[in-house]
């Protein structure tokens, strides 16, 4: 005990150390595997290190989002372990997906009321995609539901949003750890917490699984150029959870603190 409360002091100066400096935090996209940022959260909290600007995409967005209008981590924890995934996907009548995602706007709204960006507690950056040509588009203006709704779109599965003149889907396919939005509002440390660099690969049994599949694989090989630029790279392992699984969820939050707890125990025996 003597000695994890040490090591619990030496995090906390660690966080102090890092007062100095402008800090931003980026979440990464990851379908379910995104609740470990919760756990994350819980970490950094713990150990004193506040957030300056935080930039998600895709799941990281949503929990992104909710971090940057106040909600601490163990009330985030209790609106995901309790939310019915089932009530923000309902059928779409649009040619351009199956689904609409419109019940996780809806579910934004219910906490927060009709949120725009500037109304944030941590600045906030949310990444997506132009699935017209391609380009990324980081809104860090105007209304928040309809920009995580943007970046939590999976082609194929949700329909795209129609917003500003663009046809956006999920950030994911251009920036899946969004580090370069956080450069651009003058963070100058930046932890990055990517999803994607091992988790449990199981068979694909439907289409939503084999789209699913499709992106984590893109996105995995991207991450790791894009990831280049930040400070802090919190790869976690998640090779014992899936993509899919939803009773995983308690299981990746724990994991997620107790791996940004150790990273943060490892920077310390190196200084």
């Amino acid at each position: 005990m003597e000695n994890f409360d040490n090591i619990v002091r030496q995090l906390k100066k660690l966080g102090k150390d890092l007062q100095n400096k402008k800090i931003g935090l980026a979440l990464g996209g990851g379908a379910i595997l995104g609740a470990a940022h919760i756990g994350v959260l819980k970490a950094l909290e713990e150990f004193e290190i506040s957030i300056d600007y935080i930039s998600g995409t895709s799941i990281g967005a949503f929990i992104g989002t909710l971090y940057a209008f106040g909600k601490s981590p163990d009330e985030i924890d209790k609106i995901v372990v309790d939310l019915n995934w089932l009530d923000i996907s309902k059928i779409s009548f649009s040619q351009h997906g199956l689904l609409s995602n419109q019940g996780l706007a809806k579910l934004i709204h219910d906490e927060f009321g009709d949120i725009n960006f500037k109304d944030a507690n941590i600045p906030l950056a949310i990444v997506t995609t132009d699935i017209f040509n391609g380009e990324k588009v980081v809104l860090k203006e105007g209304n928040v539901s309809i920009a995580v709704m943007a970046s939590t779109c999976i082609p194929g599965i949700f329909a795209p949003i129609d917003y500003q003149d663009k046809l956006l889907v999920d950030g994911g396919i251009v920036e899946n750890v969004p580090v370069s939005p956080l450069r651009e509002m003058n963070a100058d440390y930046i932890i990055g917490v990517d999803l994607t660099t091992t988790h449990l690969k199981i068979m694909p049994d439907n289409m939503i699984a084999v789209l699913l599949n499709t992106f984590d694989i893109a996105f995995k090989y991207q991450s790791k150029i894009q990831m280049l630029d930040a400070e802090v790279l919190l790869a976690l392992d998640l090779s014992q959870f899936n993509l899919f699984d939803r009773k995983q969820i308690p299981a990746l939050i724990e994991k997620g603190y107790l791996d940004t707890k150790q990273l943060f125990q490892e920077a310390i025996e190196k200084t």
